[in-house]
């Protein structure tokens, strides 16, 4: 299950972050990591994974760089959440082409970034907890599976299974 990642809010974490210079340049975003020690998780108030996200008046008006940020904080709590290593910071930095690029990509580029920047880790929970909808289906296989109507796809709607 996905963790709530703290924040970054101080420009002086922000730089502390920018100072180690590992970072992975996509094309929806720029990620950049650092390491930090147990005597530092103890100023942290504990936490282990942090995140801080920037987006530059360079990608557009207000409403562009929240919707920008929005994206990205999903996405990183999406993939860092369950797959950041611990005792790291993150900065997310948004770019333009995030406005366009799929959701599904803009995921895939902050998995790559992780795996790059050795900041990936495998979690067994993140796997076990989210069963696979075939798995469920093989379950009940005894059980006649049950219909939904969905309206609004198509000609009349659609008929899908209930989960």
């Amino acid at each position: 299950m996905a963790s709530p990642l703290a924040r970054l809010k101080r420009r002086s974490e922000f730089l502390r972050v920018a100072k180690t210079h590992q970072k992975w340049v996509a094309s929806g975003l720029v990620l950049q990591v650092r390491r930090y020690g147990r005597s530092e998780r103890a100023a942290t108030g504990g936490a282990v994974l942090r995140v801080g996200f920037t987006v530059s008046k360079k990608v557009g008006n207000a409403v562009e760089r929240n919707r920008v940020r929005r994206r990205l904080r999903v996405a990183a709590q999406t993939v860092i959440g369950v797959h950041g290593a611990p005792g790291r910071d993150f900065v997310v930095i948004g770019r333009k082409n995030a406005l366009k690029r799929s959701f599904a990509a803009l995921l895939k580029d902050m998995e790559t970034a992780l795996k790059k920047l050795d900041a990936w880790c495998e979690n067994q929970d993140a796997s076990s907890s989210r069963p696979d909808i075939r798995d469920a289906e093989n379950k009940n296989s005894n059980e006649p599976s049950q219909k939904i109507h969905v309206k609004g796809e198509g000609h009349g709607g659609k008929e899908r299974d209930a989960v």
